[in-house]
């Protein structure tokens, strides 16, 4: 018989636990339903599969980063913004490197609403800088990539050289910051 406090967010509470404890590839449904104390067929009841899972937990990452990232950008613009929109996502990413490789980069259905508020937090840093529209997208597009790029690279070890990281980020910072300023692509 199911926990009588089991739920979807419970199961998705049990699954960022998993992930949190042995990483993305331990999310089955089978140690979630350990973890929750429940046979696995019992999480059926609040998850289809886990396809469904693994896209719940995604959410739930993706608006955790949201909200982190927004209250860091919040009251700020420009440069300011970015610099600290980036210290942000940084931050996240050092603190939950598991939860954030568990985080799918492809628009799923509860994914991109999560999404969107990331892209309305840089879209609103971005008008300070009089970028709408396409120009805005190309820039959000390329501050994405070196927030991901760096995240990914840092979180998984691959800066095997001595040179301080925390040095390597404020220059990402400074370039981005740079081009953020600098004549968009033409056409």
């Amino acid at each position: 018989m199911p926990r009588a406090s089991l739920s979807a967010d419970a199961v998705v509470a049990f699954a960022l636990e998993t992930v949190d404890e042995a990483g993305p590839a331990a999310l089955t449904l089978s140690a979630v339903a350990g973890r929750a104390g429940v046979a696995t067929p019992s999480l059926y009841k609040h998850v289809r599969n886990l396809a469904e899972l693994r896209d719940l937990v995604s959410a739930r990452i993706m608006n955790d980063l949201a909200d982190e990232v927004g209250l860091a950008v919040l009251g700020r613009s420009g440069e300011e913004a970015l610099r600290a929109f980036m210290t942000a996502w940084r931050a996240f990413t050092l603190r939950a490197p598991h939860r954030y490789a568990a985080m799918l980069q492809t628009p799923e259905p509860r994914t991109a609403e999560a999404g969107e508020r990331l892209l309305d937090i840089i879209r609103a840093a971005l008008r300070s800088y009089g970028m709408t529209d396409s120009a805005a997208v190309h820039m959000a597009r390329c501050l994405r990539a070196a927030v991901h790029g760096f995240a990914v690279l840092e979180t998984d070890g691959a800066f095997g050289l001595p040179e301080s990281l925390d040095e390597s980020h404020a220059l990402l910072v400074t370039m981005v910051v740079a081009g953020a300023g600098a004549p968009g692509p033409q056409g």
